[in-house]
């Protein structure tokens, strides 16, 4: 998925008047930074939509706007943060696409069940990773929001826009969920 990124994105290049030399050291200073920070991106995106298709697809779209910015970028100290924002805001920007539906599911009484059985310690990250996608939209994204990216409960409100004592609610129900979907 993202190597067929990093050769597609080489064609956005404008070719006329660099070196050969050069560009192939910049693809491959770029190729280098996507495979650093690759993982990073997918897990927060995935963990917002909790979907790995569509967080492929941000993930994608997060490295088209790095593309684009590489230059400034590539010296930059934060970029670790730059691209977890950028990913935040494109998985919120996702979901906010689909709000009716977003709606929907979070309403529903009855969560989907998840049988868990864990073994090991990567297990249970796995068993919690895999809870967590299964959560609805409204219960997962604050949760998320709070957990992983350390946002306060004004940001995610804010962020979200919705009021802080829904994302308050909606973090308690998560980690309800979570809680009884991983201790049976």
């Amino acid at each position: 998925m993202i190597a067929a990124a990093t050769l597609f994105l080489s064609f956005f290049h404008d070719r006329e008047g660099f070196g050969l030399d050069r560009e192939m050291a910049e693809d491959e200073e770029f190729e280098m930074f996507i495979r650093s920070y690759q993982n990073m991106v997918f897990s927060v995106s995935a963990r917002i939509v909790g979907n790995l298709t569509d967080a492929e697809d941000i993930t994608q779209e997060v490295f088209i706007k790095a593309y684009q910015r590489f230059k400034e970028l590539r010296n930059c100290g934060t970029i670790g943060g730059w691209l977890k924002t950028v990913a935040t805001n494109l998985s919120i920007n996702h979901l906010n696409r689909y709000r009716a539906r977003w709606r929907f599911f979070s309403e529903q009484a009855e969560p989907v069940e998840i049988a868990v059985e864990i073994e090991s310690e990567s297990d249970r990250k796995e068993a919690l990773e895999l809870a967590i996608r299964k959560l609805p939209d409204a219960q997962r994204v604050p949760l998320v929001l709070f957990h992983f990216q350390d946002m306060s409960y004004e940001e995610i409100a804010a962020k979200l826009h919705v009021s802080m004592t829904k994302v308050k609610s909606d973090i308690h129900r998560g980690r309800e969920t979570l809680k009884k979907r991983l201790t049976k």
